[in-house]
């Protein structure tokens, strides 16, 4: 999947946005393209490398997919919440989309919760 595929499927689920929050703050994060449900990430990459995208994840599923060629800890934040997928063919396109799905669900029903 390129780049504007996998961007044009982030940004299709509902009350989704993205943004670049990191461009004033990290040398090395000024190009990282993160993807929004409210005011919660749910997957971001990237853009100038596009070589892996990092997914919010179910606790309980991260290491069975941890034995999944291309998936792996994410840099940088908690391993526990995170998977890092790499985007160099390791992973199907169909996977991947999944795992981006859930990314979604599981980070929108967080905001479901804190509002009732």
């Amino acid at each position: 999947m390129d780049i504007e595929a996998f961007r044009t499927y982030c940004l299709s689920f509902p009350d989704t946005h993205e943004g670049m929050p990191f461009q004033g703050f990290f040398k090395n994060s000024r190009s990282i393209l993160v993807f929004y449900v409210g005011k919660k990430m749910f997957c971001f990459f990237d853009i100038d490398k596009f070589d892996n995208c990092t997914l919010k994840c179910d606790p309980e599923a991260i290491e069975t997919l941890r034995e999944h060629k291309g998936i792996q800890k994410p840099f940088n934040l908690s391993w526990k919440h995170w998977i890092s997928v790499a985007l160099n063919g390791e992973v199907s396109d169909e996977m991947l989309m999944d795992l981006v799905n859930k990314s979604y669900t599981l980070v929108s029903a967080g905001l479901s919760k804190k509002s009732t």
